[in-house]
Protein backbone atom coordinates (compact mmCIF):
# COMPACT_ATOMS: atom_id res chain seq x y z
CA UNK A 1 0.00 0.00 0.00
CA UNK A 2 2.96 2.43 0.76
CA UNK A 3 4.44 2.01 -2.31
CA UNK A 4 1.19 2.09 -4.51
CA UNK A 5 0.89 5.55 -2.55
CA UNK A 6 4.62 6.59 -3.23
CA UNK A 7 4.12 5.76 -7.29
CA UNK A 8 0.68 7.39 -7.26
CA UNK A 9 1.90 10.52 -5.79
CA UNK A 10 4.93 10.64 -7.92
CA UNK A 11 2.75 10.69 -11.41
CA UNK A 12 0.84 13.70 -10.07
CA UNK A 13 2.35 17.02 -11.32
CA UNK A 14 4.89 18.74 -9.53
CA UNK A 15 6.43 15.29 -8.30
CA UNK A 16 6.56 13.76 -4.97
CA UNK A 17 8.05 16.34 -3.37
CA UNK A 18 5.35 19.14 -3.69
CA UNK A 19 2.75 16.40 -2.67
CA UNK A 20 4.25 15.62 0.22
CA UNK A 21 4.36 19.20 0.93
CA UNK A 22 0.81 19.24 0.34
CA UNK A 23 0.09 16.75 2.87
CA UNK A 24 2.16 18.59 5.64
CA UNK A 25 0.18 21.60 4.42
CA UNK A 26 -3.17 20.04 4.85
CA UNK A 27 -2.64 17.81 7.75
CA UNK A 28 -1.22 21.63 9.61
CA UNK A 29 -4.74 22.88 8.08
CA UNK A 30 -6.55 20.18 9.88
CA UNK A 31 -4.80 20.28 13.14
CA UNK A 32 -5.69 24.06 13.65
CA UNK A 33 -9.35 23.56 12.39
CA UNK A 34 -9.79 20.48 15.04
CA UNK A 35 -8.37 22.83 17.90
CA UNK A 36 -10.76 25.59 16.79
CA UNK A 37 -13.43 23.04 16.93
CA UNK A 38 -12.37 22.19 20.27
CA UNK A 39 -12.45 25.67 21.52
CA UNK A 40 -15.90 26.52 20.15
CA UNK A 41 -17.21 23.14 21.32
CA UNK A 42 -15.98 23.32 24.83
CA UNK A 43 -17.25 26.83 25.39
CA UNK A 44 -20.67 25.97 24.05
CA UNK A 45 -20.66 23.21 26.42
CA UNK A 46 -19.56 25.41 29.53
CA UNK A 47 -21.89 28.69 28.82
CA UNK A 48 -25.03 26.22 27.47
CA UNK A 49 -24.81 23.31 29.20
CA UNK A 50 -28.36 22.42 27.88
CA UNK A 51 -31.04 23.47 25.20
CA UNK A 52 -30.96 23.68 21.92
CA UNK A 53 -27.43 26.03 21.50
CA UNK A 54 -25.54 22.76 22.99
CA UNK A 55 -27.77 20.32 20.65
CA UNK A 56 -27.49 21.90 17.45
CA UNK A 57 -24.43 24.97 17.21
CA UNK A 58 -21.46 22.09 17.30
CA UNK A 59 -22.87 20.41 13.97
CA UNK A 60 -22.89 23.97 12.44
CA UNK A 61 -19.64 24.87 13.65
CA UNK A 62 -17.97 21.62 12.16
CA UNK A 63 -20.19 22.15 8.80
CA UNK A 64 -18.57 25.59 9.15
CA UNK A 65 -14.82 24.34 9.77
CA UNK A 66 -15.55 21.27 6.81
CA UNK A 67 -16.15 23.90 4.38
CA UNK A 68 -13.29 25.94 5.21
CA UNK A 69 -11.51 23.05 4.81
CA UNK A 70 -12.49 22.71 1.79
CA UNK A 71 -11.80 26.11 0.63
CA UNK A 72 -8.29 26.15 1.98
CA UNK A 73 -6.78 22.86 0.88
CA UNK A 74 -7.52 23.03 -2.43
CA UNK A 75 -3.87 22.53 -4.06
CA UNK A 76 -2.52 26.52 -5.40
CA UNK A 77 -2.29 26.98 -9.45
CA UNK A 78 0.93 25.44 -10.83
CA UNK A 79 3.12 28.72 -12.12
CA UNK A 80 3.03 28.66 -16.25
CA UNK A 81 5.96 27.05 -17.65
CA UNK A 82 8.83 29.56 -19.45
CA UNK A 83 10.02 27.98 -22.89
CA UNK A 84 13.39 28.55 -23.20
Amino acid sequence: MAALSVIVLSIRPGGLRRQLRLVARRLRLVLLLGGVYLIFSTAIRVLFPEGWVSDYVPPVVALVLAVAFLVLAQEPALPPETKQ
